[in-house]
């Protein structure tokens, strides 16, 4: 088993955890009523994904 052979100093273990960020989500544009969405999802307002109505609004849960 390997062990190091020296102690890391805090500088590079910060240097090798640097790229362990949080990203910005993508966001597009839905092409049925405009409003931003994630690609390659439902969106979120109307329910349509490439062209189809996959998850209607109920008007029950519009009156919760």
């Amino acid at each position: 088993m390997a062990v190091p052979k020296r102690r890391m100093s805090k500088m590079k273990g910060r240097q090798r955890r640097s790229h362990y960020k949080a990203l910005t989500p993508t966001v597009t544009k839905c092409s049925n009523c405009g409003e931003p969405s994630r690609p390659h999802n439902v969106c979120p307002s109307c329910g349509v994904y490439r062209g189809r109505l996959l998850a209607p609004k109920s008007s029950t849960a519009a009156a919760e």
